[in-house]
C-alpha cells in the first residue's frame, strides 16, 4: 500500500520570517522534495494545520496560520488545537488503519511526537524524514532536541529515513 504524508504544521510562522526554527530552509527544502515524491507518486497527502489562540503567532486568518505549501486539488487540510493531530480532528477518519504514513513537519518535541505516537497507537505503520522536521532552541539546541525525538520514536517503532531515501510505493 502507498504510504500516505503527512505534513504537520508546515505554516509560515515556523519556517518564514520574522522566527523561522533554525535551518529553515534546510528544513523546507527536504519538505519540499517529500511532497513532491509523494504527488508524484500519487500518494494521499495530508496538510495538518494548528489553530493558535490569542497572541500565538498561528491564530486564524493570520499570514503565520498559512500554509507554506499550497494544497492542490484532491489534498486534504485538517485543523488542530492539540499537539495529537488525530484528536478531535477528521484525520482518522481519512487514513485507513492500515494505512501506512510517512511524517514530516513542526515541532519535533510537539505536534510530531505526539503524532507520531498516535498513528503507532491506532495501528499506523510510521516513518519519520529525519531531515524534514524541526524545533526551536530551548534547553536543548533545536538539532538535540531533533535528534532526541528521533530516538525517542524509533525506540517506540517508528521508522527513520532521510529525505532521499523516502519511498511511496
Amino acid at each position: 500500500m502507498v504510504p500516505a504524508l503527512l505534513l504537520i504544521d508546515v505554516q509560515n510562522n515556523m519556517l518564514l520570517p520574522p522566527t523561522p526554527v533554525p535551518d529553515a530552509d534546510r528544513i523546507v527544502a527536504a519538505i519540499t522534495q517529500v511532497l513532491e515524491r509523494a504527488r508524484a507518486a500519487g500518494a494521499q497527502v495530508v496538510h495538518i494545520r494548528n489553530n493558535g489562540t490569542g497572541d500565538d503567532p498561528d491564530v486564524p486568518g493570520t499570514s503565520g496560520w498559512e500554509l507554506v505549501h499550497e494544497v492542490r486539488p484532491g489534498e486534504h487540510v485538517v485543523d488542530k488545537q492539540t499537539p495529537d493531530s488525530f484528536a478531535d480532528t477528521q484525520l482518522g477518519s481519512l487514513l485507513p488503519e492500515s494505512t501506512p504514513l510517512v511524517v514530516v513537519g513542526m515541532q519535533s518535541d510537539f505536534c510530531v511526537r505526539a503524532t507520531a505516537l498516535a498513528a503507532l497507537n491506532r495501528g499506523h505503520e510510521v516513518t519519520l524524514v529525519q531531515d524534514a522536521h524541526a524545533t526551536y532552541d530551548d534547553e536543548l539546541s533545536a538539532a538535540e532536541e531533533s535528534a532526541r525525538v528521533n530516538e525517542e520514536l524509533s525506540t517506540a517503532g517508528v521508522k527513520l529515513v532521510g529525505s532521499e531515501e523516502v519511498v511511496f510505493a
